[in-house]
């Protein structure tokens, strides 16, 4: 499918919030490129997104993500970018009980900027830490996805203690906000691609929410301090076919806030 074909699929608009330091970027990092650095560990500043095609039910779609810094001084680039989200993955670290009890006031601006319904996905991150055996032996999940695009993590590996958050604990979270579940590990691969996959599944089986994402947007992204807050694109091709979208991409961000299907 060449670069035409794919601005014709239809656009999915996917959020990725949580505390800084959680593990956001290498999620998104591991799922679009397939890489993971443990030596990295600048946070995101302001927004970063990444594009993807992705096939859900014999249907194919564009999936932009938007990374979201963490930082509290950063809250007000960030709102802007939930017009027009079809589903949020809200991202906490198992290892660390402070950012799980974080999670409640992450569910609750999420619920407050997007339309009802939206499909919500809470993911425990950094599940190498919860089995150190796990960390030095990648699991076996293939990926069928390649990349161009550079990385920016917030993740800066599994160092540190062991899980201080339970799976029931995650869970019922999760549930109390009819909100799917899911633990991961970027350094190990484990559930990355399901977090992604069946959050998707979620949108475009829920109905009418499609339709209410279209009639809520706007038409276009407000972009706040003049289109600054580090933000770096990419375009990843399910097919390995294409080039990567740079900084001369980011002018048709506003194209992205909704669904075109």
């Amino acid at each position: 499918m060449d670069a035409s074909d794919d601005a014709s699929l239809p656009v999915l608009k996917m959020i990725l919030i949580g505390p800084s330091g959680a593990g956001k970027s290498a999620l998104l990092t591991r799922y679009c490129d397939d890489e993971f650095e443990p030596d990295l560990s600048q946070a995101t500043i302001g927004i970063d997104y990444k594009i993807k095609r992705l096939s859900v039910r014999g249907k194919a779609y564009r999936l932009t993500m938007f990374d979201t810094a963490g930082q509290e001084r950063f809250r007000t680039l960030s709102t802007s970018f939930y017009r027009g989200a079809h589903a949020v993955l809200l991202v906490y670290d198992i290892s660390s009980r402070a950012s799980f009890l974080t999670m409640e006031k992450w569910f609750e601006e999420a619920e407050t900027y997007t339309v009802e319904g939206i499909a919500l996905c809470l993911v425990g991150a950094k599940l190498d830490k919860a089995d150190p055996a796990s960390a030095s032996s990648p699991t076996s999940e293939t990926y069928e996805e390649s990349s161009s695009s550079q990385q920016h993590d917030d993740d800066s590996g599994s160092s540190g203690g062991g899980r201080e958050v339970s799976t029931e604990e995650g869970k019922a979270l999760a549930d109390a906000h009819g909100a799917l579940f899911v633990e991961v590990s970027s350094k190990t691969r484990e559930n990355v691609r399901k977090a992604f996959v069946e959050t998707v599944n979620r949108v475009v089986t829920t109905p009418n929410l499609l339709d209410k994402v279209r009639l809520n947007r706007s038409g276009s992204i407000a972009l706040e301090n003049g289109g600054k807050g580090g933000r770096r694109g990419s375009k990843v091709d399910d097919a390995g076919a294409g080039s990567g979208y740079g900084l001369g991409y980011l002018p048709n961000l506003g194209n992205l806030g909704g669904c075109s299907c």
